[in-house]
């Protein structure tokens, strides 16, 4: 009886030790978010004054009325080149210097950095010259089409040719909005085309590259370009009826973030994609899209910030169901 009063007594005192600890991490915790949501509001506080009050607002708003009354007012000349013109060309500046390095090994202050040792070095150009084609093709026979309907739902809003910018303090809430709506539809398109039915018919060609580079973000099927690449970036700022600025920034910063998590380097000061290009090699995992996910949440261990790809440690022995299925 003895023996089980002290064992009792024992527990007792683990339970009350473990529990004091974990109100003494949760206050911690509370500290340091309570904390960091101060300096962050401050800091977007500051930044959104500095940029609306000193100089950068008035030199936005001025090239914006510049532009507006060049264009005549024609807005629909005004959403091409903003939703079309100036995101492509983010697009294919960033990866055209992806390219370079893919093609000639070369500079090798970016080569230095491959993820996937010996693979691409150097790209092989028959395959790349078909992923261009293709990407090309969803450019311009899927993605600039989609953009004539939502020309006419942002004239519905009335906002998105408004000769007033928005503040840098709205823009901030819209990407706020746009990343959270793009996550949860990309998210559920993406499990949807790595089921066995459809894996086989849509997303395999995406998975062609198990060694992805940046021009291959967009290298899909049409259906799958669709549904998961265009109609997740789109429906925030129809939903918002934004302005068409904001618009442009926003398709420019989806673009080039998904350039980043393919491009097969892990370059200083930019997030890791090694957990995508692990995705690409085992087609394991529905990831979130990147950079604003938490793909650790899905696949523990994605996102290890080590230079080598080998640092990637995901418990998977074999391709999902989905792949063997489609061989």
């Amino acid at each position: 009886m003895k023996m089980e009063a002290d064992s009792g007594y024992s527990s007792s005192a683990e339970l009350q030790k473990q529990g004091k600890k974990l109100s003494h991490a949760l206050r911690i915790s509370a500290y340091v978010f309570s904390t960091g949501l101060l300096m962050f509001t401050a800091l977007v506080n500051s930044a959104s004054w500095f940029t609306q009050n000193i100089t950068l607002g008035n030199f936005w708003q001025t090239a914006w009325l510049e532009f507006y009354d060049h264009m005549e007012g024609d807005e629909w000349t005004i959403f091409l080149i903003g939703a079309a013109l100036v995101p492509a060309l983010a697009f294919w500046g960033f990866n055209g210097i992806l390219l370079v390095a893919d093609i000639t090994g070369k500079p090798t202050f970016i080569t230095r950095y491959r993820i996937q040792l010996g693979k691409n070095d150097p790209v092989d150009t028959k395959k790349l010259w078909k992923a261009i084609y293709t990407v090309l093709g969803n450019q311009f026979f899927i993605s600039f089409p989609m953009l004539v309907p939502m020309f006419y739902i942002m004239k519905w809003w009335d906002s998105t040719f408004s000769k007033e910018l928005p503040t840098f303090q709205w823009f901030l809430v819209e990407l706020s909005i746009f990343t959270v709506v793009e996550e949860i539809l990309f998210y559920y398109s993406h499990r949807l085309v790595h089921h066995p039915v459809l894996y086989k018919h849509i997303h395999k060609k995406h998975h062609e590259w198990t060694a992805p580079i940046g021009v291959v973000s967009i290298y899909a099927h049409p259906i799958e370009h669709i549904i998961s690449n265009t109609l997740p970036v789109m429906t925030g700022p129809m939903l918002m009826g934004s302005h068409i600025v904001s618009i442009s920034a926003w398709f420019s910063i989806a673009l080039v973030t998904t350039s980043i998590s393919h491009c097969g380097y892990h370059l200083p000061l930019l997030p890791s994609p090694e957990f995508h290009d692990f995705h690409h090699l085992k087609y394991v995992c529905a990831l979130l899209s990147f950079p604003f996910s938490c793909p650790s949440c899905l696949c523990p261990g994605t996102t290890d910030r080590g230079n080598s790809f080998l640092r990637v440690k995901w418990v998977c022995l074999t391709h999902t169901l989905a792949e063997q299925l489609s061989t």
